[in-house]
């Protein structure tokens, strides 16, 4: 006889299950209408449980109107279209049960997600700070454009420092890198200002070289 495996179904009482196995059996017909259903005690040691839980797997039948429980005489079996309506509302019962299973599930993973990438960020954030105080002047690049204002003058000549905040370091011109240029060198078009300041430094070299003529 083809019972329902219990095993498989999602966590519910055991007692539901049973009701579930009994309910399929009918709907299935192998327990056909008026039959009678075997006594607790040997429902008990069919399913490996106590006769009381079997007396609850009955006792929810019967208030679904699908068996019918005699006193001291078992049980006997009422309706198979009562019992097809058991097993299609289990069956939803088990379908939110999963869902519910599932969005608990993805509420668990997003939160630990959330909590990684919060760790994740707070690292950054600190690495971050720790640079900057250990280096508060980054390098920045600017190349200067054919046209610029700057062209042909001296570092010393266009107080560059005075109007921009930024201390040149260094200036790549074709393939040759001229370090720490002194304020007596001039400016050709396209080379590569090299230098540090802040931030509003580097809004303040941009606009300065870009200066047309």
């Amino acid at each position: 006889m083809e019972h329902t495996d219990i095993s498989e179904l999602v966590t519910a009482p055991v007692y539901l299950q049973i009701a579930l196995d009994v309910a399929s059996r009918i709907e299935r017909g192998e327990l056909a209408e008026k039959s009678k259903l075997y006594g607790r005690s040997v429902m008990s040691s069919e399913y490996g449980v106590s006769p009381e839980t079997i007396r609850r797997s009955l006792k929810l039948l019967s208030d679904m109107g699908v068996v019918d429980v005699q006193h001291n005489s078992g049980a006997v079996v009422l309706s198979r279209e009562k019992a097809s309506q058991y097993v299609a509302r289990f069956s939803e019962y088990t379908d939110v049960k999963i869902r519910r299973k599932k969005l608990q599930k993805m509420m668990h993973e997003h939160i630990q997600q959330t909590r990684a990438m919060m760790d994740l960020v707070n690292e950054i954030t600190g690495a971050d700070d720790r640079v900057s105080r250990s280096n508060p002047f980054r390098n920045y690049e600017i190349d200067i454009p054919e046209n610029s204002s700057v062209i042909g003058k001296t570092i010393g000549e266009l107080q560059f420092w005075q109007e921009t905040g930024a201390t040149v370091i260094a200036i790549r011109r074709s393939d040759k890198i001229i370090l720490s240029p002194g304020p007596y060198i001039r400016l050709e078009s396209f080379d590569t200002i090299i230098f540090v300041g802040d931030t509003r430094a580097v809004t303040a070299v941009s606009s300065f070289v870009d200066n047309a003529e």
